[in-house]
This record gives structure tokens, C-alpha cells and sequence, in this order.
């Protein structure tokens, strides 16, 4: 899609574009209510200063349609709506040993119980392993300082979503 025709889209159109970028419904009406976008940087810069200006009960939507890093059948469940867009995220943990995988699920299960919802991370070029690392590092976060942090990674995961829809040449 190109930023011209985004800019034309109509508003029920707009927001459910936006929303396979980043499915917090109050940040895909703001940033409908922000258009027409000059250029692709002001949509990025844009996209950030929306979602930076939301609460977490706005970023806790968005975390809660993300698949579990590592959990097959909930990827491809989840993913069913926004399969191009999200293609590929979780990349890193296809062929990944069984260890690693059971790890991943147990991290996941022990994040969403201390934090009351899933771990979130841009997995773009992270293998399994480093994912591990990574949940298992911020598990030991205070829900303060973790709900930032899963923030930061929704903000970099609707960039890379963004870039891969639009239509830049």
C-alpha cells in the first residue's frame, strides 16, 4: 500500500489496516485521526508519539493478540488474520531444539502469571535462544519497569509492520 492511498482509505478501512500493525484499537483511531501523513517518517514518528501517549490497559490490548514467542499452535492461530504482515517474527524459534522450546512456554507461562500478560520482544532476527535469554533476563523486571520494556518492543514490532505494508518507491 502506498502512504497516498493510506492517506485515502477510508476511516473503517484506515483503522483495520493499523490494526494488523499494532491491534490497540485507541492507537489505530488516533492515528486515523492523524492523517493525511506527508512522508513515511512522520507516520513512524507519529506511530511512536501515539503509542508512547497511551496507557497500559492501550498497550496490554495490543500485547494480548501477540502469539506466545515459541508456542506453534498459538502462532498459527493468532496469526491467521494478520499472517503477511506478521510473517516471518518468529522466525527464530523454527528449529529450535525441544529444550528450548519447552523453555520458552514454562518463561512464558512464569512472565504471564508475575506480570499478567505475555512476554513481549521484537523476535525479528533474534533466534530462539536469544529469546530465551532475553525472557529469562526480564523476568527478574519489576511490572514497572517490564511494561515499559514490552512497550518498547510493541513500538519497534509495529514499525518493522508498517514497513513491510507500505509501499515506499
Amino acid at each position: 500500500m502506498t502512504l497516498e492511498k493510506l492517506n485515502t482509505l477510508s476511516d473503517r478501512d484506515v483503522v483495520t489496516f493499523f490494526r494488523q500493525c499494532c491491534s490497540s484499537i485507541r492507537w489505530a483511531q488516533a492515528m486515523r485521526d492523524r492523517r493525511p501523513f506527508r512522508d513515511v517518517e512522520q507516520l513512524y514518528a507519529v506511530a511512536d508519539e501515539v503509542w508512547s501517549g497511551l496507557t497500559p490497559i492501550d498497550w496490554k490490548e495490543a500485547f494480548a493478540q501477540h502469539p506466545k514467542i515459541g508456542d506453534i499452535k498459538s502462532l498459527r492461530k493468532k496469526f491467521q488474520d494478520i499472517a503477511e504482515v506478521a510473517s516471518k517474527e518468529q522466525a527464530g524459534v523454527i528449529g529450535a531444539s525441544e529444550k528450548t522450546l519447552k523453555a520458552l512456554v514454562e518463561g512464558n507461562n512464569l512472565h504471564e502469571a508475575k506480570f499478567g500478560y505475555i512476554f513481549i520482544v521484537c523476535a525479528t532476527g533474534k533466534s530462539a535462544d536469544e529469546m530465551l535469554a532475553i525472557l529469562t533476563k526480564r523476568l527478574s523486571n519489576l511490572p514497572s519497569q517490564e511494561i515499559k520494556i514490552a512497550a518498547q518492543e510493541q513500538a519497534k514490532i509495529t514499525k518493522i509492520r508498517l514497513e513491510k505494508i507500505l509501499v515506499t518507491k
